[in-house]
């Protein structure tokens, strides 16, 4: 299970072992030495701890039959190919996006007060150069939206920025406070377990409540009826008060 986020995480267990002579592909070699290190990497386990191995694809369960562990790698590296060819139709000019991002959010408690005695809140998403918003709820300080947002995730991503603000007829919306989501534990949790549908309902990562960040309290990232979901819970930064709950989810090209 990961608890924190980041590819240095990951790769720091599925590359402890990289044989002398062995080094990880640059960006100009050719894919099939690109896919060559990564069946050695994750199908063949070569540089994984042997205790570490993964010999099992439920959480139930403590041993794989053989066909079974082969069939997990089978499918492993079919969605990696098939993500490889899909990231194409993904391309807008020089970005390549490796996946997507639904963000449904749900509710917002005890917002900020912008007019008179209320406030007329939406949410603003942005990702890079994508900028996603809910609908306006009228005169509500606890709105409820359950909108569900999708934003495709670049290969160089940084954190969603949220902002949410209070919608004004006739002059400029007043702001409501903003939080950064760091989506790398949700990515890197999901890229290592790779097709969430082989695996039953089981927590595979986290991502932890500090000072640095907006959470209220540690967020759980789960496999959930085959799908990699994380449940968050934020306070709005620079503002007196207010709340938001959302969830996130990752879906891979091929979903």
């Amino acid at each position: 299970m990961i608890e924190i986020g980041g590819n240095d995480s990951a790769n720091s267990i599925y590359e402890a072992f990289v044989p002398e002579g062995s080094s990880k592909p640059g960006p100009d070699v050719s894919h099939d030495q690109r896919m060559s290190f990564i069946r050695s990497k994750y199908e063949l386990q070569e540089f994984l701890k042997p205790s570490l191995r993964i010999t099992s694809g439920k959480a139930c369960s403590t041993k794989k039959p053989s066909f079974l562990k082969s069939n997990l790698s089978t499918k492993f590296m079919n969605s990696f190919r098939a993500n490889s060819s899909s990231k194409k139709i993904f391309e807008e000019g020089m970005v390549e996006f490796i996946g997507l991002l639904k963000v449904t959010v749900k509710k917002g408690t005890n917002l900020a007060i912008r007019d008179m005695m209320s406030s007329d809140p939406y949410v603003v998403l942005n990702l890079g150069k994508q900028k996603l918003q809910t609908t306006v709820v009228n005169s509500n300080l606890n709105p409820i939206w359950n909108q569900e947002l999708m934003l495709s995730v670049p290969e160089s991503y940084g954190p969603v920025k949220l902002q949410v603000y209070d919608y004004d007829t006739f002059s400029s919306d007043d702001i409501m406070g903003k939080a950064e989501l760091d989506i790398q534990p949700l990515i890197t949790s999901a890229m290592a377990f790779g097709d969430p549908e082989m695996f039953g309902d089981m927590q595979i990562g986290k991502w932890l409540k500090s000072n640095d960040n907006p959470l209220i309290d540690d967020s759980i990232i789960n496999i959930v009826d085959g799908k990699v979901k994380q449940e968050v819970q934020i306070k709005l930064q620079n503002v007196e008060c207010g709340e938001l709950e959302l969830e996130m989810e990752w879906l891979s090209l091929d979903q």
